[in-house]
């Protein structure tokens, strides 16, 4: 019983470690960051969503004689969800549109990240909208996983 107890207080410590690390969820890829990339634009159309931008970071460093690994950022959203978040919080505009980091880490994987829902709601002290937020993640969670899966 007190090996049980002793992990899931271990366990609670190290995620609020990840949490207070920046409120990120990392997802790793079984594809590259352009068929991440894309796959995450078709699971969003498919959703309604829209994609505002698709940012190609290390084309951007190589306009200016730098290297980075691959870094790929996509832009998107709904304003139907996002006005009800700055309904409870104008400020939560400042996050807003939802943003998906992919990238190839320093050890060759791909890996996809995007702002916890969880910490955005702490951030901005959005207590009324969570059910707004939980819808949120739900889907953030699917879109990664459609992105990201073998």
């Amino acid at each position: 019983m007190k090996t049980i107890l002793f992990t899931c207080v271990l366990l609670l410590t190290a995620g609020s470690q990840l949490y207070a690390a920046g409120g990120m969820i990392t997802v790793t890829s079984a594809h590259s960051v352009s068929q991440t990339a894309d796959r995450l634009e078709a699971a969003l159309h498919a959703k309604g969503m829209t994609v505002f931008n698709r940012i190609d970071h290390a084309a951007g460093a190589a306009k200016v004689g730098l290297q980075l690994r691959p870094t790929t950022l996509v832009i998107f959203g709904n304003p139907k969800i996002g006005s009800k978040l700055m309904q409870c919080d104008q400020q939560t505009a400042i996050d807003l549109p939802m943003k998906a980091l992919i990238y190839k880490d320093a050890d060759g994987r791909v890996q996809l990240s995007y702002n916890d829902p969880a910490w955005l709601g702490k951030r901005h002290q959005l207590d009324a909208c969570r059910p707004v937020l939980d819808k949120i993640s739900k889907a953030l969670s699917n879109f990664a996983h459609a992105a990201t899966k073998p």
